[in-house]
């Protein structure tokens, strides 16, 4: 086995794609508070999506080539993927906001954003520490906080929707912004994704 020593650069790869991912919320974050330069905004978002894409291809074409990884290698993928599939919703979102003109971004939509981010910090958190991972008590505590985020963001979302079709807007706009809180609810829900993934990773390995 010494031969083979487990590649431990996928646990560099996991915080880059997880670093990342907080980069594009931050920018999401910033673009629906500050609606300013929109079309930029939205075009550096895309740019942080194409980086996490190549984070993505770079992760999987070492796990093709390694023969032995240190954590399960589907779990290797699941993390790696569900950390994309996160960008590549707060993509959709910035880009959606420029596609549909978005004149003004709502206060539902800022709440959401809101625990969008939170969320991905402790997603980063929890990223971070799987190389402790004898010691899990600081990633099981980001994975519950997760979990109670996104659980926030449901709320958020029903609540968001129930509005749209309280407020007497134009059938156009109800269809637009209930797809962009979608959106950031689904954002949400991939968090938790790579939480459950991270659980299992520290229930086989801790």
């Amino acid at each position: 086995m010494k031969l083979f020593p487990k590649e431990q650069k996928f646990f560099d790869l996991f915080e880059k794609g997880a670093k990342n991912v907080v980069v594009g919320a931050d920018l999401l974050k910033q673009l629906i508070h500050d609606y300013t330069d929109i079309v930029s905004k939205s075009s550096h978002i895309k740019e942080i999506e194409h980086e996490g894409d190549i984070i993505t291809h770079s992760t999987i074409e070492k796990l093709n080539l390694t023969f032995i990884t240190p954590l399960d290698r589907e779990d290797i993928y699941s993390l790696i993927k569900s950390l994309d599939d996160i960008l590549d919703y707060i993509d959709a979102v910035a880009s959606r906001m420029v596609l549909y003109n978005v004149q003004v971004p709502t206060e539902e939509a800022k709440a959401l954003v809101n625990v969008l981010v939170k969320s991905v910090n402790e997603v980063a958190k929890a990223i971070t520490e799987l190389k402790n991972i004898k010691k899990p008590e600081q990633i099981l505590n980001s994975c519950i906080e997760i979990n109670r985020l996104e659980n926030e963001g449901d709320a958020l979302l029903r609540e968001s929707v129930a509005k749209l079709f309280s407020d007497n807007l134009p059938p156009l706009e109800v269809i637009k912004w209930k797809e962009l809180y979608e959106n950031l609810e689904t954002a949400i829900d991939k968090c938790e994704d790579v939480a459950n993934v991270v659980e299992g990773i520290v229930l086989k390995n801790a």
